[in-house]
């Protein structure tokens, strides 16, 4: 777990600085509209919606956006039409990789994540060849400084938690997704502040990968991300922590 919750941190900053740039929004918009489409435009009805919500507005993104993309997704405005593609493959040090895409051209995305696999080390695989691997569950992450470890585990077990790890500055939190909204609200009702929450694919084991291999990784995790048809990535990766700070120095 402990590499998954580093890396989660990180992606969090990441994904803030992304926000600054306005490079987050496409992708912010693109799960609001396929979240509507599928369950509805009522966020109360719709935990989906709900959550990409959330995330909108933690980036900043305008209402009349949230909105709009509401609204292509109910129909009520002309949209593009998004398909849901999952991609599975390796990196370097054998890890394994799960990409979760919203594209209106699948050909095009598969040829590119393709391509980013086969650039940066690493390779596309079957349906099913590292799905296995992971578990989809609420994620939860908060800073040690904000609270009692006991306290917080009180809080979160009598909320519906699963399950609660503590990191080096972290604590990281599992849930049901089902049960991600109701333990994030009684966090927050405590007046305790959430790093960052999210329906995430949880690794069961990790493969520690160190030096080149380590570097070669996340070059292939970032341009993955950086792709625009391209929502999550997830890795069964743990990476030391020198070489994680060096490369959220360089984002």
């Amino acid at each position: 777990m402990s590499g998954h919750s580093k890396w989660a941190s990180i992606k969090h900053k990441k994904g803030a600085l992304d926000a600054k740039r306005g490079k987050i929004f496409t992708k912010l918009i693109r799960e609001i509209t396929v979240a509507a489409r599928q369950s509805g435009g009522k966020p109360e009805a719709n935990p989906r919606l709900r959550l990409a919500i959330q995330r909108a507005k933690d980036s900043n993104m305008p209402a009349d956006n949230i909105e709009r993309g509401i609204k292509k997704g109910t129909g009520e405005l002309e949209g593009v039409n998004y398909e849901e593609v999952f991609y599975e493959g390796y990196g370097p040090g054998g890890v394994a990789i799960m990409v979760d895409v919203l594209t209106d051209n699948k050909n095009r995305t598969t040829s590119e994540v393709r391509n980013i696999f086969s650039k940066r080390g690493g390779n596309m695989a079957g349906s099913g060849s590292v799905s296995w691997m992971f578990e989809k569950k609420g994620y939860i992450v908060i800073n040690k400084t904000a609270i009692e470890e006991d306290r917080l585990m009180s809080i979160i077990l009598e909320a519906g938690a699963e399950d609660m790890k503590s990191e080096e500055t972290t604590y990281a939190i599992t849930t049901q997704p089902a049960d991600l909204d109701s333990v994030k609200k009684a966090i927050e009702d405590n007046k305790i502040a959430v790093e960052s929450a999210e329906v995430t694919k949880v690794p069961k084991s990790t493969i520690r990968v160190v030096g080149e291999d380590a570097k070669k990784l996340l070059v292939l995790v970032d341009e993955l991300e950086d792709n625009d048809d391209v929502q999550n990535v997830y890795g069964n990766f743990d990476i030391p922590d020198d070489i994680l700070k060096e490369m959220e120095n360089a984002s």
